[in-house]
């Protein structure tokens, strides 16, 4: 509907300053973010909004993604379309219990009481005072609940236009109740399992890892020449960088197809230092090229241990603990004198100082071939740890996703077909991850903070857990702590004693909560209308390196209990890369905090700079880009007060009493700006906002350089046509800028009239070139040439702007020349020109020339 116009509110020196705290204020009162459930299904935009991670700050990487969101969720709300848009916070894992840890100087120690009247070090010191788990998880909840303040605060002065009434926690009652709901369902359907098996193992959080957990770094070593004992005599030398694995050494492997070990394969060869036999097998997986074509099998050096293991159906010899040190005493098959007393001598040693005397007991029992070759091979590491993994073996819970079952992976393989990806580029790394997997999702983590694994099991006379007999809670029970709840049939008292109970001692992994936003934000299980309305979801929001962790992960949840893609669209973003073009990362101190630079710059002018990213593109950090942006929003500014000031006419859309728009040049500008009103819409309709963005802001210079100064004249005269155009073009402009530029169109748009911008309708193309009839964009163009060649004339002669100019001369081909004609007098005006000559000729184009009157 077009609305009358308001008395025009226009101040004298409009100013950015204070409008993010305005507008900000505003918007939460009237509501205007507000999510309208009353709505139907078809009328309805749902986004599974990222859950920032609630630990530390936030940094400008974040600002630049979630700046993307928005302008879809601001877009749709402008096509009529009530938009459900949460926000959550990813509080639980290891970045919060590490952030708790160095803020209140604290450890967890589960063996203590809880003590309810803690008070945590004033000063933390190098030494961490233990507290219970639970006075921990009260230390979390509560430096988390600090930090979602601060994290709302900067995400309001964004403009972020979320329904600050939609929020979650992924550690809250409900995000607990759905991700243990959906665990027990998994259970009950046989797609979770527990297993004792080899786990990736960090050290220094003494936790299982998963397989999207992991990052490869490259790191110096040394392969090492181990020389074994043939039988009969002789040597065979492995070459190998892990040495101080040797007294968990249970084969040697080389390819079927090696002539080099053929007679050794089916024998037995003993392992220098220790003395112990050990067989040699053939296996596919051993490289004759790489060292010397014979491999020792360890359990377990790396996941190619894993497989010989396994496959060669190998013994077991742990070596190393979960804190990463050789275990006290040594394995059950090192039972000589020999075996044990050089075992003694790792015994307690972390891996680096059990090479080194592993290598001096070789060295002195000459059985090292040669000295050590310094190479740079790339080491497993988890993605937020500071020491290689190891491998040992643990009892962990585990999901299937299709790493070991080839009809689920091609399932899974398919739905990411059915996604409607965002640049379309990116499923590429959804089909890689997923035809890379090796196993299955390990979602258990040896944890505090977290959701529990909703589990008991009864013990045994001898007080040992019997773990293929869980005990489940009803769901309507949910969320359960283990630690602390009692399943039914039980009395607390029972609890680690023969022929009792005990709860399971993990916490789920954060991804497992994580993998479920779709369901925790929309309600499922509580809230069932309102699941049935905005679930499968519209749109995932997110970067492009946890397409393997928290992409993946929703699909493959959703696939299990609603056997439905999570939502329809996957809009992807890169990373923000530092000046060394690495990414911006708050984990390596690489980071920079958004609030300096909005405080510098302004909201919009970094929504600016953010929004001119492509989608899924790595950019870099430029605060001339700010610049730039925070240029522009001054400049709408300055050209809403001068539209305004002119006496600009309501909007000519769709209003049929609207003053006619009749000249040439005018209806020239309204059909260059349907075409951009279609090209802008056809961009965000694809999700793509900077295509968007820069179809908008070309136009808008266009407007404000050229239209603006060669109408001038006409507007001051109170020409209808010329104050319709004005007022239309900055009625649509305003529209079209207003998911970017959110504040600055606010406050333009509240000077000419009621409501906001943001819940006006979206300007339509067909409309505006309906308005602008028999409009060719080419008398814009051509006219914009003219005033430009006079612009460079003044210049070059040094002149103002506002000289005087005897005549164009104009020569070129007729055609050109009528498109001239038509905004004739308008360049006149605007050139401040006393005649313009049209003179026929052939050729290309138009040239002009501009004489001044110094000429005459």
């Amino acid at each position: 509907m077009n609305l009358p116009p308001r008395h025009h509110d226009v101040p004298g020196k409009p100013s950015l300053d204070g409008l993010e705290a305005k507008w900000s204020r505003r918007w939460d009162e009237s509501g205007v973010h507000r999510f309208d459930r009353s709505r139907p299904r078809e009328e309805i935009f749902s986004i599974d909004t990222p859950p920032p991670t609630a630990s530390g700050s936030l940094h400008i990487g974040h600002v630049f993604s979630y700046t993307h969101t928005d302008t879809v969720a601001r877009y749709r709300r402008m096509r009529g379309q009530t938009v459900f848009y949460p926000m959550g916070w990813d509080d639980n894992g290891l970045p919060t219990e590490r952030r708790v840890q160095n803020h209140y100087g604290v450890r967890c120690d589960p063996s203590l009481p809880y003590d309810p009247g803690l008070t945590p070090p004033e000063r933390p010191g190098r030494q961490q005072q233990p507290v219970s788990r639970r006075n921990f998880i009260e230390l979390c909840e509560a430096l988390t609940a600090e930090d979602e303040k601060a994290f709302e605060e900067l995400w309001r002065r964004l403009g972020l236009s979320v329904d600050w009434t939609l929020t979650y926690r992924t550690v809250g009652a409900r995000s607990r109740a759905a991700s243990q709901r959906a665990f027990l369902r998994n259970l009950a359907r046989g797609e979770a399992y527990s297993a004792e098996a080899p786990t990736l193992w960090d050290t220094t959080f003494r936790t299982a890892v998963a397989q999207a957990e992991l990052e490869d770094r490259e790191r110096p070593g040394a392969y090492h020449r181990l020389a074994f004992h043939r039988p009969g005599g002789g040597r065979v030398v492995v070459a190998t960088t892990r040495p101080e694995l040797l007294p968990a050494c249970v084969a040697l492997v080389a390819h079927p197809d090696d002539e080099r070990y053929r007679d050794l394969v089916g024998t037995t060869v003993t392992t220098p230092v220790l003395g112990v036999e050990v067989p040699v097998h053939a296996h596919r997986l051993a490289d004759p090229d790489k060292g010397t074509g014979i491999a020792m099998v360890c359990t377990f050096g790396d996941t190619t241990d894993v497989t010989w293991w396994r496959e060669l159906r190998l013994p077991t010899r742990p070596v190393l603990g979960r804190d990463g040190r050789f275990l006290p005493a040594p394995p059950g098959a090192l039972d000589t004198a020999q075996a044990r007393e050089a075992y003694g001598r790792l015994a307690g040693a972390t891996a680096y100082t059990g090479r080194e005397r592993l290598v001096g007991m070789l060295r002195e029992r000459g059985e090292l071939d040669g000295e050590p070759e310094p190479v740079v091979h790339a080491v497993k590491f988890y993605e937020k740890g500071d020491r290689p993994l190891e491998i040992v073996t643990t009892r962990q819970w585990y999901l299937r996703n299709g790493g070991r079952d080839e009809a689920l992976r091609d399932r899974l393989l398919e739905r990411g077909r059915e996604l409607s990806w965002h640049p379309e580029r990116m499923r590429v790394r959804y089909d890689s991850w997923v035809e890379g997997l090796n196993g299955d999702w390990l979602i258990s983590r040896q944890r505090w903070f977290g959701v529990p694994v909703p589990v008991w099991y009864p013990l045994d006379d001898a007080g040992e857990p019997v773990h293929d007999k869980p005990l489940v809670p009803d769901e309507s029970a949910l969320p359960v702590d283990p630690g602390t709840d009692v399943p039914d049939g039980y009395r607390a008292e029972q609890r680690g004693v023969p022929g009792g109970f005990t709860g399971d001692p993990d916490v789920m992994d954060t991804w497992a909560t994580s993998s479920l936003t779709p369901q925790i934000a929309a309600g499922w299980g509580t809230d069932d209308e309102l699941f049935a309305k905005v679930f499968p979801m519209d749109l995932r929001p997110q970067a492009h390196e946890i397409i393997r962790t928290w992409l993946f992960g929703s699909i493959v949840r959703a696939h299990a209990e609603q056997d439905v893609l999570p939502w329809r669209h996957a809009a992807i973003s890169g990373w923000i890369l530092d000046p060394d073009r690495k990414k911006m990362s708050k984990s390596r101190g690489r980071a920079v905090t958004p609030g300096d630079l909005l405080e510098q710059h302004g909201s919009d002018a970094v929504r600016y700079w953010a929004a001119s990213a492509r989608p899924g593109t790595d950019t870099a950090f430029d605060t001339g880009q700010m610049k730039i942006g925070r240029r522009l929003a001054i400049k709408v500014l300055n050209v809403g007060r001068f539209v305004l000031t002119s006496g600009a006419m309501p909007d000519a859309v769709p209003d049929a009493a609207a003053p006619e728009v009749t000249a040439p040049l005018d209806r020239a500008l309204l059909a260059a700006l349907a075409s951009t009103v279609r090209a802008a819409t056809d961009a965000l309709e694809d999700f793509d906002h900077a295509r968007a963005l820069e179809q908008v802001e070309s136009f808008f210079w266009d407007f404000c350089d050229d239209y603006v100064e060669l109408v001038k004249g006409r507007a001051y005269e109170g020409d209808t046509s010329a104050l319709a155009t004005l007022g239309t073009a900055l009625s649509v402009l305003l529209r079209l800028f207003a998911p970017f530029l959110p504040f600055v169109t606010e406050e333009v748009w509240s000077w000419w009239r009621e409501g906001s911008v943001h819940r006006a309708e979206w300007p339509g193309a067909d409309a505006l070139r309906a308005l602008a009839g028999d409009g060719d964009p080419r008398v814009l163009a051509t006219a914009r040439d003219a005033i430009t060649a006079v612009r460079r004339a003044k210049s070059e002669a040094r002149l103002s702007m506002r000289a005087e100019v005897a005549r164009i001369v104009v020569t070129g081909p007729a055609p050109e020349l009528a498109l001239l004609a038509l905004a004739e007098d308008d360049v006149r005006a605007a050139a401040r020109a006393s005649a313009v000559e049209r003179l026929p000729a052939g050729g290309d184009g138009l040239e002009y020339e501009v004489v001044l009157p110094e000429a005459r």
